[in-house]
């Protein structure tokens, strides 16, 4: 069974970067899709970021536009997240996800807390 693990995450004060890192036990084929995903106290899971099948095809939610970066690296089976600018809004669990031909797959999240 194929796992994500993220990392990368903590606390930052605003204004402040991150980059998060998401790693897979496996090489992972027919891939469709590879996002993150956060979920703020309270919340439902939202769309972050995702990158389709080529680098250039990527698309963010309107508020990391400009701040944020999806990028992945297939060689070691790994997706990232650089988050600069923080701010407090951007605060919660970030999951990495995957999505494949059969199904899909997720991460155990890792927290990304930005003070007010």
């Amino acid at each position: 069974q194929v796992q994500l693990v993220e990392s990368g995450g903590g606390l930052v004060p605003p204004g402040g970067s991150l980059r998060l890192s998401c790693a897979a036990s496996e090489r992972i084929s027919s891939v469709i899709s590879t996002s993150w995903y956060r979920q703020a106290p309270g919340k439902e899971r939202e769309l972050v970021a995702r990158i389709g099948l080529t680098s250039s095809a990527t698309t963010y939610v309107d508020s990391v536009k400009g701040r944020f970066t999806i990028s992945r690296d297939n060689a070691k089976n790994a997706v990232y997240l650089q988050m600069n600018n923080l701010k407090p809004e951007d605060t919660g669990v970030y999951y990495c996800y995957i999505g494949v031909v059969s199904g899909d797959y997720w991460g155990q999240g890792t927290q990304v807390t930005v003070p007010s």
